[in-house]
């Protein structure tokens, strides 16, 4: 059975940080493309940062600079960095596990950036 499943997802001011981890299971982890999206209220879910088996990445350009997406394939866990937040980012992050159509999503996790 496959799993997916986020974590480290708050509240924080901005210009503050916050670091999420998705750890999945039951997929030969280091061979799937791993990726980022959020959803905002009233908001088609958007792309947020991918990063494929070889380890390129693609950042969607509103976090260009400011979050960096990485993975650790022993651990079967990706992580999203993500600095300077703003209250834009503001979200729901969902993790996706992709090598053919649909993938794997997790549930998410709530980022609230906010005063």
């Amino acid at each position: 059975q496959v799993q997916v499943v986020e974590s480290g997802g708050g509240l924080v001011q901005p210009g503050g940080s916050l670091r999420l981890s998705c750890a999945a299971s039951g997929i030969f982890f280091s061979s799937y493309t791993m990726g980022w999206y959020r959803q905002a209220p009233g908001k088609q879910r958007e792309l947020v940062a991918t990063i494929s088996r070889g380890d390129n990445t693609n950042y969607a350009d509103s976090v260009k600079g400011r979050f960096t997406i990485s993975r650790d394939n022993a651990k079967n866990t990706v992580y999203l960095q993500m600095n300077s937040l703003k209250p834009e980012d503001t979200a729901v992050y969902y993790c996706w596990a992709y090598r053919a159509t649909p993938g794997y999503w997790g549930q998410g996790t709530q980022v609230t950036v906010s005063s």
